[in-house]
């Protein structure tokens, strides 16, 4: 997983309530096996105009300049809500996003974004209102190791849990922490009598 430690970027506003995981990937597109290949598909029947995907909607904000080049996505409350599908997720970080920004989120998804090196930061309405306002001009920046996001004039600190902060900063997902302690695992397996291995 790819650590995540300071980023800036192009922000797109989508500006919904209860954005949920059916919107985020429908249904239909969650045949594959591997995490690659669904963000072509996210937002798809907000982003396209026909069942196919081949009609971009030349008003939704992630077909428009600048939205199209988009990292961190600022959006309504409730964000992730409805299913537990991890492909959300995925879908959103496969589409080049790094973190999404919003007063709220689903547990579940709050934390399978976590999971999958996807930051989400939860600001109060308020913060979130004058960032979506200021991104036009201005690209966010977010420093997780301060836990701040700013963009043009304002600078907002956020809370985030310590272990997932944590790893966030050293790219760890739940592989990765068992990686970790590889050397403690292969000492405590050495140290078991035969009739246990």
């Amino acid at each position: 997983m790819q650590a995540f430690t300071q980023h800036r970027g192009v922000a797109a506003v989508l500006d919904r309530a209860n954005i949920d995981t059916d919107q985020i990937i429908p249904k239909q597109f969650l045949a594959k096996v591997t995490r690659e290949g669904f963000g072509v598909h996210l937002f798809h029947d907000w982003r396209y105009l026909d069942h196919e995907g081949k009609r971009p909607n030349p008003e939704f904000v992630l077909n428009t300049e600048p939205g199209c080049r988009a990292s961190v996505l600022l959006a309504g409350e409730n964000f992730g809500c409805g299913s537990s599908r991890e492909h959300a997720p995925w879908a959103l970080a496969d589409f080049g996003l790094r973190a999404i920004i919003a007063p709220s989120f689903a547990d579940i998804f709050y934390q399978n974004a976590i999971n999958n090196g996807l930051l989400p930061i939860a600001l109060p309405q308020d913060q979130v209102q004058a960032l979506m306002e200021a991104c036009g001009e201005s690209q966010v920046a977010i420093d997780l190791e301060a836990c701040q996001v700013s963009c043009g004039e304002h600078c907002f600190s956020f809370e985030i849990d310590a272990d997932a902060r944590h790893n966030l900063l050293n790219g760890l997902d739940a592989i990765g922490l068992t990686l970790a302690h590889e050397q403690a695992i292969a000492d405590h397996e050495a140290r078991l009598p035969d009739w246990l291995r």
